[in-house]
């Protein structure tokens, strides 16, 4: 039976503004007939796999993500090996199908892809290979020569998929869930109006100041929800476990300490879980969103929003007869360890 790994992670943000609209407005979302702030899955992700935890963690295992690989890996390399720029660009653009549509592929200046690859590092290290043949006017070799594979060995591709719309053959299924983050509790969205001083303008020639603005932001505590599929994961690794078990580690160390880069000089919004619940088991996944659908109010948004989570677990599992093992941790009260959370999942 399929194992599956889930988390629910409580995270107090102050005034931030780490994921924003078109507008420069943070991402908001109607829950339970109230605006409640939100964090986009997207974004969660993107912080979490390029970070430091997930990369210490996961060590070379990581991949990376691009509309560039041909332009930095190859053109780069023909040039620095002495081929013109307009006949390495020609070669180049002779084999970029293997990665993906040529962005404009009239524009024969252009190296880029019309969408963004995620490349394994043994993807990325066939392209020197590549780079290679192609350096040496060996065209028909460098067209048989693949880079893509079918199951790549990085954590960040094997966890949140990758999708090829031109090499389908070459997609991986996501073996990593996460909802969009939003606050426990009703939140509006505040307007901050700034001045920035001119420090060589004299007070006495001019009193304005140097510009004036507005940014918008908001502050709550968090409900995030991650769920993972481990067979699926270890199926995505090849069979590894050692690296399955690196790869929830660093996921887990990542979510639980890593926020979203959005306007960090502004506001300094960084923050750490305080209340995680782990759960591991075979019984169908659920979020526990719910427990929120009415907002919490209260003196204590914390712990009301702690009871609301592991009371609804509780009585959701009762009447479904879901067995799992859970693990919490709780820094209000300094219980549980986040060592301990991850001992469960990993085992």
């Amino acid at each position: 039976m399929t194992t599956f790994l889930q988390l629910h992670l409580l995270t107090a943000y102050g005034p931030s503004n780490l994921n924003r609209d078109d507008t420069g407005r943070p991402k908001t979302a109607v829950f339970g007939g109230a605006e409640r702030l939100r964090i986009s899955s997207q974004s969660l992700k993107r912080a979490w796999r390029t970070s430091d935890p997930f990369r210490e963690a996961c060590g070379e295992f990581v991949g990376e993500r691009s509309q560039r690989f041909a332009a930095e890996y190859l053109l780069k390399s023909l040039l620095t090996k002495g081929v013109k720029e307009k006949e390495a660009l020609a070669r180049v653009r002779s084999v970029l199908a293997e990665i993906g549509k040529p962005k404009d592929e009239k524009d024969e200046r252009s190296a880029d892809i019309e969408q963004l690859a995620h490349l394994g590092p043994e993807e990325i290290a066939r392209l020197t290979a590549l780079a290679d043949a192609l350096s040496e006017g060996k065209l028909d070799e460098a067209k048989e020569k693949l880079i893509l594979v079918k199951h790549p060995k990085a954590v960040d591709i094997a966890m949140f998929g990758r999708m090829l719309a031109d090499n389908p053959d070459y997609n991986v299924e996501a073996a990593v869930q996460v909802a969009h983050a939003i606050t426990t509790h009703k939140a509006i969205v505040e307007d901050d109006y700034f001045t920035a001083v001119d420090d060589l303008k004299r007070h006495e020639d001019d009193r304005g100041a140097g510009m004036i603005g507005v940014q918008e932001y908001g502050s709550g505590l968090f409900y995030t929800y991650i769920c993972v599929d481990k067979d699926l994961l270890l199926k995505n690794l090849s069979g590894d476990a050692a690296l399955t078990n690196k790869a929830i580690e660093g996921l887990v160390r990542a979510a639980t300490t890593i926020a979203p880069g959005g306007k960090q000089n502004s506001f300094g919004s960084r923050a750490r879980a305080t209340f995680v619940l782990a759960e591991k088991g075979s019984d169908q996944p659920r979020s526990l969103a719910v427990a929120f659908l009415n907002p919490v109010t209260g003196e204590d948004l914390l712990i009301d929003s702690i009871g609301r989570l592991t009371d609804t677990r509780t009585k959701i599992d009762t009447v479904y007869g879901d067995e799992r093992r859970i693990e919490t941790m709780n820094a209000r009260t300094g219980e549980g360890s986040l060592d301990a959370v991850i001992r469960l999942l990993t085992e």
